[in-house]
């Protein structure tokens, strides 16, 4: 039985990091909407705290930290973003360093705890309904890698980043809350109860 459990976690934790790499090096993992484009990377993480536990969901978010290092490393999405996520890459006179690993790994690992510690919250303090505890834990995972990101920008390259956009640190931080973190909370919180529900009931039928 314990080997069982054993080899499901280990399949259930490979899928879902397969299907992380996907979101996080192809375009499959962004949804157009409208004027502005969701990124699905964090569903992935918030599923795996879900299922899998905590634990479980914040290796997950590691992966994806270091996913994320090497897309802004090797294939960066805006070159001039990329030195605020990866020690590796300059723009002008500003170059990443140290604290470019902290905003990239870091907001990403929380996601994972984050969603698994409001889920496992919310069960012991008698939410019944399972598909608000997917949404609510989702949204809040999700909701944890803006913040974290966004913090971790405007606390370590909140200057250099202005003179880069031309804008202040206070009106990106806020443009990007509402035209990017706050939609995939939104599609984070829809999506993660569609593929929750179902896998739980086929896991619990094997288990």
């Amino acid at each position: 039985m314990e080997n069982k459990k054993r080899t499901l976690f280990i399949t259930q934790f490979g899928i879902l990091l397969a299907i992380e790499a996907v979101f996080c090096f192809t375009p499959l993992g962004q949804i157009p909407l409208g004027v502005i484009v969701a990124t699905l990377a964090a569903i992935p993480i918030v599923i795996t705290a879900i299922l899998l536990g905590t634990k479980a969901g914040s290796l997950m978010g590691a992966f994806a930290g270091l996913f994320s290092f090497i897309v802004w490393t090797f294939m960066p999405p805006n070159p001039a973003a990329a030195f605020v996520f990866t020690p590796f890459y300059s723009f002008g006179e500003f170059t990443g360093n140290f604290w470019s690993l902290v905003v990239c790994f870091v907001p990403r690992i929380l996601v994972g705890t984050v969603a698994g510690v409001v889920f496992t919250a919310m069960k012991k303090l008698g939410a019944k309904n399972d598909i608000l505890r997917y949404a609510v834990s989702a949204a809040l995972g999700s909701l944890t890698n803006t913040v974290g990101v966004l913090g971790g920008i405007w606390l370590f390259f909140g200057g250099q980043y202005s003179t880069v956009f031309g804008a202040t640190i206070l009106y990106i931080v806020g443009f990007l809350v509402l035209t990017n973190g706050l939609p995939e909370a939104v599609v984070a919180a829809v999506v993660t109860p569609a593929v929750c529900k179902p896998l739980q009931i086929v896991t619990r039928k094997k288990a």
